[in-house]
């Protein structure tokens, strides 16, 4: 192998020499001639050819070799001279190479063949990491200068024999800590790393370090009163205490942490309650940290310490004017509770519960409506402990039922609030079996009875509960009662189904908590008066649609046929939409069989006559949209028939437009219906195959459409090609890119934003073929930049940009002529608009320049 310069032979040589030291033949005498014939070839210098056919990289030499200077302790005499000469190269990649090689080689190495070049290699890594721009080899200096130490930490010593481990941390400790206390703090953080670097291989180098490093942070912190220099510190304190949670459980004569306990917490206690915003954030996860040792290092917080802990949190949360350290602080608060879920339900609920109660005269109702927000989002952040959740989940619904019986005008903006609570509680409840099914059975049955009440009321008494049933309410507690849902087992979801379709068909109200009501629950009777009790199908479909497949729904084909029925014939947008959107999810996890054919059969009949003439077309156009998803997401057969139909639709003048949007419909995700996360039959590449069937016709219709209809096809087009995986898009991309093109001349400001966002991507993932219609796409763009609306001018402007990923060669003629134009929106009235322009104009600038 001496000289051999074929990758393919070098590669079969480096295996032989491994497989010669790995199955422990006696090297003798030629451990030194076996080494040198080898560690010639390194650092690895080797660039492929380009179209090699044998496609052998760089990589894989460079990892070859290393096997083989790494596979024996016999090489260490003379791998770690060469190792020690090329860190101080001025080529980065031998420097990197020669790293990650001794750290390969600390994994089989002992004290003896490391003793004598200790002092050498830390010299080396120290300069590395105090000088070095490159993130790459620091990085790969600190993990070599762990590997060295955990090295050291696990060699067995005889009595007789020095202990490295002490002599190497001591060096360590002489070089870098005295940085620590310089005025200017220069090169603070590269020591503070270097000493985390070693103090994290092992227990024994953590006690090392820390029981030096620990106290001078500590009186360093005190010492500079500046908030910057302080923040630097407890940063660093903060990766110290850290390390201790990698080595588990340790006892109280052991830990350093102990006996620094007091002025520890004073400092980070102190820090929570400075000004500065950022020394507060990094007091917050300092906090944290020292939650969550209390388990590691018993007796570390006190119950005082603890109640302590909690009054900073709810402060911070509550009252603090700056929204990041309030939500930080909720952010540590769930995850403390879980440590200490006694300390949280005791001392913390109850004073959030008093804060949300309580009405403060002197306060201004926005000031007020922002603690009450605060209080909500505290209350739902604390959840995360069953027993947390029994406390907070009343305190949120009590809270609920008083802002329903309250008059205020912003009563629907409260009740929102309180959902999106009980929404974030719901989603940290849904892995634990026992909080979730606590949760359901209080939140789905409250919710529901509150609905319930407020739709009675409203058919008696119009102004009464008035605000429960606006649309943004009611479509903020179905994400809530969803959630609730989703996770349940089947047999706990066989029952509550038990009880919520009865009340919805036979007004069924016996579960419901206070369920005296002043009338019948009929929300699928005729009768005007009855409009506020339709309205509440919305909370049905987020109970139905998000139960496990395998749960048997009673009364399906009578339900199925009555959510049929109002969504072709309400009147309510809301309602009718909700309705369709239920059938259609009901209709896609439906078993297979005749009563599904039949079921279809009669809303394919309603569709058409809906669609035919009358005042409920839009309604029968939102179901069909609503049940072709819920066949395309299966495969079922009849979706191609309903897809036909709804390209049908795109030449009718009074539907076209809506249709066209309904492709979006189709291909997006769905946030409330037919989507994995609620059980949706839901198969893969849907979207692919719906493309190769449809996109065709979309086509064909687009030539065949009178000019009035044209933009119809292309808005459809538009949103199939929008939320197609772009691999995809860019195979197809010669045979569609003309009509994208003629899209963009478009004056519909809907298929030109959404076929800009379609061609962003486009640009810089197949320039070749963009390349060929460059004169016409910056054409396009500027022209679009002076849009009437404000995202088109953004994505125009974004896409100019983009365009600056092509070939320098193809878009130097256009070099000066976008410049000029990228002037105009330099002085646009909106400064997001202004910021990409900024961008897209620098670009340009650059082009051709040297370097690009």
């Amino acid at each position: 192998m001496d000289g051999e310069k074929d990758p393919r032979n070098l590669l079969v040589a480096f295996q032989i020499v491994r497989d010669l030291i790995a199955k422990n033949y006696a090297l003798g005498p030629f451990v030194e001639e076996l080494f040198e014939v080898t560690s010639c070839y390194f650092p690895i210098d080797f660039t492929p050819p380009p179209n090699d056919p044998h496609g052998i990289q760089r990589e894989d030499l460079i990892l070859s070799l290393r096997a083989v200077l790494a596979s024996t302790p016999q090489f260490a005499e003379f791998l770690l001279p060469l190792l020690i000469e090329k860190m101080d190269s001025d080529l980065q990649s031998a420097k990197l190479d020669s790293l990650q090689t001794l750290t390969a080689c600390c994994a089989i190495y002992g004290q003896k063949e490391l003793q004598e070049f200790l002092p050498s290699l830390w010299s080396s890594l120290r300069r590395e990491v105090f000088q070095t721009a490159s993130e790459k080899v620091e990085a790969e200096c600190l993990a070599a200068l762990h590997a060295l130490s955990a090295c050291l930490s696990c060699s067995v010593l005889r009595s007789d024999t020095e202990d490295l481990l002490d002599s190497f941390l001591s060096s360590i400790l002489q070089d870098c800590r005295h940085h620590l206390c310089e005025p200017d703090m220069k090169l603070v953080w590269p020591s503070a790393k270097l000493l985390q670097a070693a103090a994290g291989a092992s227990l024994r180098a953590y006690h090392c370090v820390t029981s030096s490093v620990l106290p001078l942070l500590l009186e360093q912190y005190t010492k500079h009163p500046q908030s910057s220099q302080r923040r630097t510190i407890l940063e660093m304190l903060l990766g110290f205490l850290e390390l201790q949670q990698k080595w588990g459980h340790v006892e109280e004569d052991e830990s350093t942490l102990l006996s620094l306990r007091a002025p520890v917490c004073s400092v980070v206690f102190s820090a929570l309650t400075d000004p500065s915003v950022q020394l507060q954030l990094v007091g917050i996860r300092a906090l944290t940290v020292l939650g969550s040792l209390q388990a590691l290092v018993p007796g570390f917080l006190s119950p005082s310490d603890l109640e302590l802990v909690v009054d900073h949190l709810i402060r911070l949360a509550l009252h603090e004017e700056d929204s990041q350290s309030s939500e930080a602080a909720m952010e540590a608060a769930g995850s403390l509770a879980p440590l200490y879920p006694k300390v949280f339900s005791g001392h913390m609920v109850p004073r959030l519960e008093e804060e949300l109660q309580s009405e403060r005269q002197e306060e201004s109702p926005r000031d007020h409506c922002s603690l009450q927000q605060r209080c909500l989002q505290a209350l739902a952040a604390v959840s995360t402990h069953t027993s947390i959740v029994r406390e907070t989940v009343p305190v949120l619904l009590q809270h609920l039922r008083k802002v329903q019986k309250g008059s205020e005008a912003g009563n629907a903006q409260d009740m929102v609030s309180v959902c999106q609570s009980l929404h974030r509680v719901a989603l940290q409840c849904q892995q634990d079996a026992e909080s979730c099914w606590y949760y359901h059975q209080t939140v789905v049955p409250c919710l529901l009875a509150m609905a319930v009440q407020a739709a009675m009321q409203e058919s008696t008494h119009p102004l009464l509960g008035k605000a429960l049933l606006e649309e943004e309410v009611l479509a903020a507690m179905v994400p809530v009662i969803s959630a609730a849902t989703t996770h349940l087992s089947p047999e706990l979801a066989a029952q509550s189904v038990s009880h919520v379709v009865p009340l919805f068909l036979d007004g069924e109200v016996s579960f419901l908590p206070q369920n005296s009501f002043p009338c019948s629950f009929q929300p699928f009777e005729d009768g005007e008066c009855l409009e506020a009790q339709r309205r509440l199908v919305a909370l049905l479909m987020a109970f139905v649609c998000s139960l496990p497949r395998n749960v048997a729904i009673p009364q399906q084909e009578r339900l199925l046929r009555e959510l049929l029925a109002l969504s072709c014939s309400c009147n309510c947008p809301f309602t009718a939409t909700t309705a369709a959107k239920c059938f259609a999810g009901l209709v896609n996890k439906h078993l297979a069989g005749q009563q599904l054919d039949e079921i279809l059969q009669l809303a394919v009949n309603r569709m058409e006559l809906g669609l035919a003439e009358g005042p409920c077309r839009m309604q029968a156009l939102t179901l069909l949209l609503w049940v072709t998803k819920a066949l395309v997401l299966r495969y079922h057969p009849l979706s191609s028939r309903l897809t036909d139909k709804l390209l049908g639709l795109l030449g009718d003048t009074e539907l076209g437009p809506a249709a066209a949007d309904g492709f979006s419909l189709l291909m997006a995700e769905s946030p409330d219906v037919l989507h994995k996360g609620c059980h949706a039959d839901v198969r893969i590449m849907f979207r692919q195959r719906f493309f190769t069937d449809n996109v065709p016709k979309l086509v064909q219709g687009f030539h065949g459409a009178g000019p009035d209809v044209k933009a119809n096809y292309l808005k459809g087009l538009s949103h199939v090609l929008n939320h197609l995986p772009k691999p995809v898009l860019v195979t197809e991309l010669p045979t569609l890119l003309s009509l994208l093109l003629e899209a963009l001349s478009c004056s519909d400001r809907v298929v030109q934003l959404s076929t800009l966002s379609c061609l962003q991507p486009l640009l810089l993932e197949a320039p070749q073929i963009m390349s060929l219609h460059v004169d016409t796409l910056v054409t396009k763009f500027l022209s679009l930049t002076s849009s009437p609306t404000m995202a088109v001018r953004i994505a125009a402007l974004r896409c100019a940009h983009a365009l600056t990923s092509l070939p320098t060669t193809v878009l130097l003629p256009y070099k000066a002529r976008v410049i000029r134009a990228l002037a105009k929106p330099l002085d646009d009235k909106k400064r997001l608009v202004r910021k990409e322009a900024v961008a897209a104009r620098g670009e340009w600038f650059l082009l051709g320049s040297p370097g690009r």
